[in-house]
């Protein structure tokens, strides 16, 4: 299994790092056989199997379920697992308490945190110093969309860029082992890569991270209607799934399936006669 310090010797040898999101026991595996490095367990889980019109409505409990199946399916791959809206804001002990079964229920490697506000930065050291390994993510955080104005790129402008800059340094400070770099312009995603020491994973961030993350979902295109314009499409899911579908309820209605191959036999004389005794 990749630990830490594997995922930290990928950046200084310019080892690009593969992280994909995973939901459950079959992606999860399918990810691992496919050797990816790293599975998030994003609260991106809330819209994407969910059905939710955000992450805003995902749990601590919903968190550890997806957590838990993922653990299964992939026990040899490093996982990451988010901490979902609210859950460290209310107190540091609230959070602390939420970080702790999070950690120990679902088995990942560590836990992930949106923003870089001084509260955010605090928690990540004590997170830090109480054994449990944080990655931070600055840019574009879902958890915070209404107040960010919507999906859009963040840190375009000079002010804001030298705000998520101070505050990724802030997070590598704090004991960060891994920052994702969300919707930004690539030119800012180079800069804060080449000066942090951790390795940064990029979603919309240009070429120049040290890894990319996308969803298990839109990478196979497979139960969405659209992609993001920083997802490239490397399959066809919804089409094949459809196709095949289709083909099982076409033979369903006409009668040819289920075929003799489908189907199991017994001696006719062993069958019920049909007339019931008395």
């Amino acid at each position: 299994m990749k630990n830490k310090n594997h995922l930290q010797k990928m950046k200084e040898n310019k080892e690009k790092i593969a992280m994909m999101t995973a939901y459950d026991y079959p992606s999860a595996k399918l990810c691992q056989q496919s050797e990816v490095d790293m599975i998030l367990v994003g609260d991106s889980l809330g819209m994407v199997v969910l059905g939710y019109d955000s992450t805003i409505q995902v749990t601590v409990e919903d968190m550890i379920h997806h957590g838990k199946a993922v653990k299964r399916g992939a026990d040899d791959t490093f996982i990451v697992v988010d901490m979902p809206f609210m859950s460290y804001h209310l107190s540091i002990e609230n959070s602390l308490m939420n970080a702790k079964r999070l950690y120990q229920e679902t088995g990942g490697q560590a836990l992930k945190l949106e923003g870089g506000s001084q509260e955010v930065i605090t928690l990540v050291e004590k997170l830090t110093n109480a054994g449990i390994p944080v990655v931070g993510h600055l840019g574009l955080t879902p958890q915070s969309v209404n107040v960010l104005g919507g999906y859009k790129v963040q840190g375009k402008d000079k002010e804001k860029a030298q705000k998520l800059f101070d505050q990724a340094l802030q997070l590598e400070k704090s004991g960060a082992m891994a920052l994702v770099l969300e919707c930004v312009p690539k030119e800012l995603a180079e800069m804060v890569t080449n000066v942090l020491s951790i390795p940064t994973i990029g979603i919309g961030a240009g070429n120049m991270c040290d890894g990319q993350v996308l969803v298990y979902h839109d990478v196979l295109y497979y139960g969405v209607d659209r992609l993001p314009k920083f997802v490239k499409k490397y399959g066809d899911v919804n089409g094949a799934t459809t196709t095949a579908i289709q083909a099982y309820v076409s033979e369903v209605k006409t009668g040819s399936f289920p075929t003799a191959e489908h189907s199991f036999t017994m001696d006719p004389q062993a069958l019920p006669d049909k007339k019931l005794e008395d």
